[in-house]
């Protein structure tokens, strides 16, 4: 896939975050890995969602250094570009302030693994990553320290937001709409009384399943 394809490709990934209300205004953001290459492709700064072209879209390397076009890069440039750098399986990473998962986030609390769909879908819970100042990579190290050997896909950065990873950019904005999902399903049920657990041997079984048999093979 070539860097004009994924500068299309991540107009509609914006595209999805609106039609699942996942992002309000100009906040959030996607990024692709460009394949073969140490660039990647993500969302121009401040620029509303309804004039978010392909010819918009920045192209920038592992530093985080602008490459090709026209605006400044994502102000979470920074963070993913430190992602690229060091998960290289990662090749989409997005990021929300959605509702109820960013509720968790201010909170400083995961949320707990007590839907089959969160077994399905990250295998855990949904951690937790240390409070991160925006602007350089230290969100990006937050990102990665917790994720790192995690079966999640999601983190809820303390105070912030949701930050998801993926084999694709596609991928990334699916962990997006889910972990908001099971947040907002999680906090309703906490207002009923305490969610009953499910064993992690269940657990596993349910994600084994899910990734290994689950859909068209």
């Amino acid at each position: 896939m070539d860097v004009d394809q994924l500068r299309k490709d991540l107009v509609g990934l914006h595209d999805d975050l609106i039609r699942w209300g996942l992002v309000v205004w100009t906040a959030g953001n996607v990024s692709a890995r460009v394949p073969g290459e140490n660039l990647f492709v993500i969302k121009p700064s401040g620029v509303t969602y309804d004039q978010l072209t392909p010819e918009s879209m920045v192209v920038c390397d592992l530093d985080g250094q602008l490459v090709d076009g026209a605006f400044a890069p994502s102000s979470d440039t920074a963070a993913h570009a430190y992602v690229y750098r060091e998960m290289p399986e990662v090749g989409g990473v997005v990021h929300t302030h959605s509702t109820y998962a960013t509720a968790w986030a201010a909170r400083g609390e995961p949320v707990p693994c007590v839907l089959t769909a969160m077994a399905d879908e990250f295998g855990a819970e949904i951690p937790v990553g240390p409070f991160a100042l925006i602007g350089n990579d230290d969100i990006g190290k937050g990102i990665v320290a917790t994720l790192r050997g995690h079966r999640s896909p999601a983190v809820l950065m303390q105070n912030h937001g949701v930050f998801t990873i993926g084999k694709s950019a596609r991928a990334a904005v699916k962990a997006a709409v889910m972990c908001e999902d099971v947040a907002r399903t999680v906090h309703i049920a906490r207002q009923l009384g305490e969610p009953l657990p499910i064993a992690q041997s269940d657990i596993d079984k349910l994600y084994d399943r899910y990734q290994n048999v689950y859909g068209q093979r």
